[in-house]
Formats: C-alpha cells, structure tokens, sequence
C-alpha cells in the first residue's frame, strides 16, 4: 500500500487475548499517512482491542505495533506519554465529562497539557468547536446536548490538539440518519483540513465507504481482505460480499454456533 516513510502505522503478527479467547491471532495491516482507514468486522473480533493496542493501553502478547517508526509496547512511561500527546481519541459512547461544560471539556486537554495562556485557549476551543458547527453551544453541559451535538463536541475534543493520528471507535453507532451522515463528512473534511491521519472501527460499512481511503476487514482474528474502496466494491470475497452488501447468509453466521435444532425439540418432549 505504502513505503515506510509514507506509512504512520505498520501492524505485524499482532496476538492477543483475554484468558483462553484468543482475540487477535496474527494481525498484519498499515495505514498510510494522511489517509482515512477503516477496520471493519462484526461485535466482538477485536476492533477496539486493536485501537487500545495502537495507543498503548495494553501490551500484545505476539507481533508488534509500529507508530511513527517507534514499537509502542517497547516505549517507557515517559515516550508513550509523548507519544499519546499526538493521538487523538473520539470514544465508543464520547467519554465526555459530564460536569464540564462543552467548553471547558475541550479546553481540557489544553490546559492539562500545555502552556498555553487562556486567551489562546479560548481561540483555539472556539475554533474547534466552529468547526463542527457548535461554536454558539460552548456554554452547553452535556447533559443539555442531543446524541449527534455530543459525538461532534467529542470529535471536537479528539482534534484539540491537533494530534497526527485520530481513532474513532464506533463513531456512528446509535445515530439517527442525519447525524450520522453529519458526522462522517465531518471526520472526512477534518482529516483532509488538518493533514492527520485517521483510523475507524466501525461494522457499519455503507457509511464508513463514504468516506474511507482504505478499509481492513477482520475475522476470527485476522485480517482477512482490505484495499482501497474501488477494490472492495468489486471484490468478489465471500465475507466482504456480506459486509458491503448486507447479506444474512455467508461467511458470518447469525446462529451462535449450536447442535440440530430439531435435537432441542424433541429433548423438550
């Protein structure tokens, strides 16, 4: 897809599990700089475990993740702190501090981990929030915010910095159809204004192929096929053809795995 001086992000022979489940058996992908990738697969193969990985919250038991050329689980507290500082996160369900006010929760990061003085705060918050159209909702507590207002306000926090990379971990997930197609333009345009990199885990395709660069699908902890959004569309790949197409029948089945269902029946009688 990449050399290395054009790749942000290089995964190889990535492991992991919780106990005996082995979530994650031999992930390989990269992602390109100044690119919208999306990983995609349904509940539960180990997206957001990927992103935690990415971002160093938790070590792999096999491979490796490589940010910036730098192998994230090899770092000190010190180097991934800085590390971090360039990563921007939009959470599954916002993560916003409820007794902060709109304002004050995207000024956070500024004050906690900068020197700025509060008049350039103050600029800077204003202008992340104008950018997803809630400059005038700045005085607003959570609270008060409807369910696609706080997904921008958490996008809004997520560019606070003006980090390298942003993850974006099912950042459509229970929208209603405006907003969500609000918030993928936004996720679009912010990457291409700003200059970042994007990661987005999500399992809704249709959405995510509006907007994406790049897309990785993921089963049974693996990646199992991925390219660009023209090769996905015309793959023939039994598993993407369920994904882009909403098929209930192939490779992912709806039944949990289980004996004859006749066998139930007359067990019963």
């Amino acid at each position: 897809m990449a050399n290395a001086s054009d790749t942000l992000i290089e995964i190889s022979g990535l492991k992991f599990a919780y106990g005996d489940n082995r979530v994650l058996k031999g992930i390989n992908l990269k992602v390109p700089r100044g690119k919208i990738v999306a990983i995609l697969g349904t509940s539960g193969c180990g997206k957001t475990t990927l992103l935690r990985l990415i971002g160093g919250q938790m070590k792999p038991q096999g491979g490796y993740v490589k940010v910036d050329g730098q192998v994230v689980h090899e770092l000190g507290d010190e180097s991934l702190y800085q590390l971090r500082r360039k990563m921007g996160m939009m959470f599954q369900v916002s993560g916003l501090f409820t007794d902060l006010s709109t304002f004050d929760n995207i000024a956070f990061p500024m004050r906690e981990l900068t020197d700025l003085p509060e008049p350039i705060i103050r600029d800077l918050v204003l202008m992340k929030l104008h950018a997803v159209g809630l400059r005038s909702a700045h005085y607003l507590m959570p609270s008060e915010l409807s369910g696609g207002m706080t997904r921008r306000v958490a996008l809004a926090r997520a560019t606070a910095l003006d980090p390298m990379l942003i993850m974006y971990d099912e950042p459509f997930s229970g929208l209603d159809p405006i907003s969500l197609n609000v918030i993928a333009n936004l996720i679009r345009k912010l990457n291409d204004a700003l200059g970042v990199t994007s990661i987005v885990v999500t399992y809704d395709v249709v959405e995510s192929l509006k907007i994406v660069d790049y897309a990785y699908f993921i089963s049974d902890g693996a990646v199992i096929a991925g390219g660009t959004i023209e090769e996905v569309n015309a793959s023939k790949d039994p598993f993407v053809r369920q994904f882009v197409d909403s098929l209930p029948d192939g490779p992912v089945a709806f039944h949990y795995p289980s004996k004859p269902y006749e066998s139930d029946l007359r067990l019963a009688r």
